[in-house]
This record gives structure tokens, C-alpha cells and sequence, in this order.
């Protein structure tokens, strides 16, 4: 390719709504444009990128064993409404009609679909396991669309489905996928890591989350440096503490403690560690013939709630927050000064473990101004229900015993699921076994974000000059900045046989005969973060030698103008 022949963009500042580094240097390398809100066109330099995802993406896929397909970005309604996702997707679901009054979806994943090919084209066990996918565009009718690709409203995504007799096989389908990812990401050249992870509302049983490392990711990623644990921060365990609760030494006191609201200022004041209190979080669960259902949830002071945890304690799958007036209701106070101890009408109390094993205290006294200090399990008020509510810290201990915990940040790219029956249950989708009895299939999904890959990639890649691919990801592979081709005979003869050779031995090189000035070709090259540059020079054509550089190298080196060729299809493999 020659840079005169493509489309170059590039500018010296990212437009003013640009919020995060990789949508700022994507913008200024030119590789997307806005055209409304969440919403890009893909220029010529970011599309090649996309299709080299793509390609490896789909090389692994079909080396797994997955067939690709494409199915439609409309679909109708009348399928989202066999598995009641129609109503439960919210308005994140894209939804329209056509000239007839009919309603069809806009995808954001195709359970559905997949689903119904499979129910009619697959009857006998001798056609299962099968795993369909497609790299289909994608819409989610994000509330508030940001951070460029990253949280895009109409995105690209590979999602595969696969088909099985039975739970065994279906486990065998979501690793042969898992080791698929695995082999995905090392290509890409991205530090990444997989992660337990909740299924959300996607449904099933287990999932695992693969995260780009990047210290700007969103999601905390909780793992164990002397072991195989990993977890994202809504599916880590927190273990409860391994001492036994000590016995009570302090008597309940109701102490004054004006204005203090927040423990923190509660453990200020009384000259207390913040582990030492307790915080109450209410919730409350509607009923259809009764008033709602309250719920008081007890964390440590310095602990959060983990809301995933918190909606999967049966009876509280629909929970919500509760209303001040609820509050007041059922606490006689306002938030600030609430605790277990003589609520005003009876309320569901839930201990998280590390509260549990507790003793001496601090919590709310139902009256503004006060809380108990000395307050213990058994003695004080009943012995509560007990789970794990919270979200793990660092130095926690890890669930598999091996150490304690760190966490990380990443940005999540992929998900793979176990749905077993979740789908095919309500779509009807069966097969008949060998003795003629229809059975229902199971089911896993397996999603990769194809163009958040970009987003995350430069999030972890980039400096103050710009990005810096991966080498198998990169728009080009190498760029040829001749000084002085338009005007050097020697310049643009020895320029011209090494783009032949390069292109001949199936590099993907861009020449860039623009005629642009050196510094301003070098910028643009290292914004745009192609990872391999050779300068062809006049000086250096007379002591035979060019100049090579990686994007990450600090300086260039002298390289042999017979031996550049290799030597940067060296670099590349390397």
C-alpha cells in the first residue's frame, strides 16, 4: 500500500467530547468518526484493524470446530418473546416496526435466533455437538453511550452457540471454546486474563470473563498471585474469617453521636476503628397483595455491598433500594442512624460473614443522633441469616486456600457462558436421543467484543506520541518513510526494492510517498502506532545502511541495506 493511494487523517487534538485515551487517539489517528450519539463510522485505517481481528477471530474459531453462518441484525419480535426477553431486555432493546405494525428487534445477541435454526434443522443425536457463530453488527440502546468504542450504542461482535445431548458435552463444547479464547487473545499480543464471572442476563450456570489488563478498565479483576483463582469483583468469594467471634466484653451502651451519619464519621468520633462498626443497607421487595417486603443487609464499615451477591439470597432476586419513607416506617428514623436493634416494625436482617463473626460492635440505634457501641450477636439481638455480601478486598484470603487475593483492572472483551436449557426449555428446541425420546439441548454462548478489542488494545498500548499495536493487529505491519523520494533518485530506488521485497515476502507494509516533511511523517506514524518503521535516507544510502525502529524502541538502529528486509521480517515474527 501506498500512503498517497489511502486515506490518511490525522489531527493534533482529539475533538472536546473525546473522554478516555483510546477514544482520543483514535479520533486523531483517524481511524473512526462520530456520526451520532454511540455510534462510528469505521475510516479506511481503523477497518483494517477490525479485519485483522476478524481474521483471527474467525482462524480460531474454525480451527475449534465452530461453523460460521450470518444471521440477521432484524429480527422478530414473536422469538424474544418466547424466552421473555422482550420484556425483560428493557430499553436497551432497540425495538421497531415495519409498514405492517409488526415489531422486530434490533440484535444485541442472538440466543433467539441461533435457537430457532437449531430447532428446525437439527432433529437426531447424530447431528449434535454442533457450534454455530457469525461477526455481526450488534445495537444496545445504551443510556448514555461514552468512551468512544468502548461503550458504543451499534457495535461488532463475534457470538458463537453451541449445541449438545447432555451437561457433560455442553462442559466439553464451553472448554474447547475457553482454550479457543485463550488462543484468540495470545495472538492479538494483549495481556489479558479470564475470570469467573456472573452470568447476568444472559442466564445459565457458569461463565468466564476475558479482561484486556489496562489500569483505565472499569471492572476490578480479583486473582490470587500464587495460584489459578481469578474472579471478576461480582462473582469472588469472600470467605468468612477463619477465627472463631470472640466473646462479648463490652456491655451495650446507647451513645450520643450528633451529626454522624456515615461510619466513618461514627469511628472519628468515638475513637474507633472503621472495622469496628457496622453499616445497614435497607432494601425492599414489592408484593403484588401486600405492602413491600423489608430487608436490612449488615456489611462492615470499610466493606461494600456487592449487589450481585445481594440478589442472588433467596427471596431478594427483585430486590430494590427502599424508600426513605419505607425507612422511617419500619426503622422509626432516617438513614444515618439505623441498626437491628429495636426496629420500629419487624425487617429481614442478613449478615454478611465478616459481620457475623463480629463482636463489641457499632452500629445504629434507631434514633437520630445515637448508635449502640458494645452490640453482640446472641446477647444483644437474635443470631442472623448469614452470607456473603460484600465485595473481596485486597489481602482477603482466597477462596481456593492458596494465598490471599490482589486485584487488578481490566476491560472485559469477551464472555463465554454454560446456558444449558435456558433457551432451548423455552423455545422447545429438542433432539431425539438414541432411543427415539426427544431431549432438550444444552447450550453455551461465547461472545467476543471485535471492536472493543480496539478501544482496550490501545488502552493498554499507548504513550504520549500515541498508540502502539500489537504487530498482529496493526493497520500495517511496517512503514517506509523515505526522506526526499520525490526528489532522490537513490532515495526512492532503494525505497521501492525494499517495499518489493517486504510486500513479496507477504509483509503488510504502507510507503508513505506523500512528500510530507520527516517530523510530520513521523508523527503521524506514531500516532496512528504502526509497530515497525524503516527511514531510507541519503546520508545512510552512502555508508549503506538504513534505519530501523520499533515503535517502543527508544532509538533507532543502523541496519545493512542488503540485510533490512530480514531483518524487520525478524522483528515482526519476534
Amino acid at each position: 500500500m501506498r500512503a498517497s493511494r489511502f486515506f490518511i487523517s490525522t489531527l493534533k487534538e482529539a475533538p472536546s467530547d473525546a473522554e478516555i485515551i483510546s477514544h482520543k487517539l483514535m479520533m486523531r489517528a483517524g481511524m473512526i468518526k462520530r456520526l451520532g450519539s454511540g455510534i462510528y463510522t469505521y475510516m479506511p485505517m481503523g477497518l483494517r484493524i477490525i479485519r485483522k481481528v476478524e481474521n483471527i477471530i474467525r482462524e480460531e474459531m474454525n480451527r475449534a470446530g465452530a461453523v460460521e453462518l450470518l444471521m440477521p441484525v432484524v429480527q422478530p419480535a414473536e422469538l424474544w418473546q418466547e424466552t421473555g426477553r422482550w420484556d425483560k431486555m428493557g430499553p436497551e432493546l432497540m425495538r421497531v416496526k415495519d409498514r405492517h405494525g409488526r415489531d422486530y428487534a434490533i440484535q444485541p445477541t442472538s440466543e433467539e435466533v441461533i435457537t430457532d435454526v437449531v430447532r428446525t434443522e437439527v432433529k437426531s443425536y447424530r447431528q449434535l455437538p454442533i457450534n454455530f457463530y457469525h461477526i455481526q453488527t450488534k445495537f444496545r440502546d445504551e443510556r448514555r453511550p461514552r468512551f468512544g468504542l468502548m461503550r458504543g450504542r451499534e457495535f461488532t461482535m463475534k457470538d458463537a452457540y453451541s449445541f449438545d445431548r447432555d451437561a457433560a458435552g455442553m462442559q466439553q463444547s464451553y472448554q474447547i471454546m475457553y482454550d479457543a479464547y485463550v488462543r484468540i487473545f495470545d495472538r492479538f499480543g494483549l495481556q489479558f486474563r479470564a475470570v469467573a464471572a456472573d452470568n447476568g442476563a444472559i442466564g445459565g450456570s457458569g461463565s468466564h470473563e476475558f479482561h484486556v489488563i489496562a489500569d483505565t478498565g472499569e471492572d476490578a479483576l480479583v486473582y490470587c498471585p500464587d495460584s489459578d483463582y481469578a474472579a471478576n469483583i461480582e462473582a469472588a468469594e469472600a470467605v468468612a474469617p477463619s477465627a472463631p467471634r470472640a466473646a462479648a466484653a463490652q456491655a451495650l451502651t446507647k451513645t450520643p453521636t450528633p451529626g454522624k451519619a456515615k461510619c466513618e464519621d461514627v469511628a472519628k468520633l468515638l475513637g474507633l476503628p472503621l472495622s469496628q462498626t457496622v453499616k445497614s443497607i435497607v432494601l425492599a421487595v414489592d408484593r403484588e397483595d401486600a405492602d413491600a417486603e423489608v430487608w436490612l443487609l449488615m456489611l462492615r464499615g470499610d466493606h461494600d455491598l456487592n449487589e450481585v451477591k445481594a440478589s442472588k439470597i433467596p427471596g431478594l432476586g427483585a430486590y430494590r433500594f427502599a424508600t426513605e419513607a419505607e425507612i422511617v416506617e419500619h426503622f422509626g428514623t432516617r438513614p444515618g442512624y439505623l441498626g437491628p436493634i429495636g426496629t420500629k416494625k419487624p425487617v429481614k436482617v442478613v449478615a454478611d460473614r465478616t459481620v457475623a463473626a463480629m463482636s463489641d460492635f457499632v452500629c445504629g440505634a434507631n434514633e437520630e443522633d445515637f448508635h449502640y457501641i458494645g452490640a453482640n450477636w446472641g446477647r444483644d439481638l437474635p443470631e442472623p441469616v448469614v452470607a456473603d455480601l460484600r465485595n473481596v478486598v485486597a489481602g482477603d484470603a482466597s477462596p481456593d486456600g492458596k494465598g490471599v487475593l490482589a486485584i487488578q483492572r481490566g476491560i472485559e472483551v469477551g464472555h463465554v457462558f454454560q446456558l444449558g436449557t435456558r433457551y432451548s426449555e423455552d423455545m422447545k428446541a429438542t433432539y431425539l436421543d438414541e432411543s427415539g425420546k426427544p431431549q432438550l439441548m444444552q447450550m453455551g454462548c461465547y461472545g467476543i467484543g471485535v471492536t472493543r478489542i480496539l478501544g482496550a488494545a490501545i488502552e493498554q498500548n499507548f504513550d504520549d506520541k500515541g498508540i502502539i499495536w500489537p504487530t498482529a493487529i496493526a493497520p500495517f505491519e511496517v512503514v517506509l518513510c523515505p526522506m526526499g523520494y520525490d526528489r532522490s533518485e537513490a532515495v526512492k530506488a532503494e525505497t521501492d526494492k525494499l517495499y518489493a521485497a517486504l510486500q513479496a515476502s507477504g509483509v503488510d507494509v504502507i510507503l508513505d510517498d506523500r512528500g510530507e516533511r520527516p517530523g510530520v511523517m513521523f508523527a503521524d506514524w506514531e500516532l496512528i502506532g504502526v509497530p515497525h518503521r524503516v527511514v531510507i535516507g541519503e546520508r545512510g544510502l552512502k555508508e549503506g545502511k538504513l534505519e530501523y525502529q520499533g515503535r517502543r524502541d527508544p532509538a533507532a538502529t543502523a541496519v545493512a541495506v542488503a540485510d533490512m528486509a530480514d531483518f524487520v521480517k525478524a522483528r515482526i515474527a519476534a
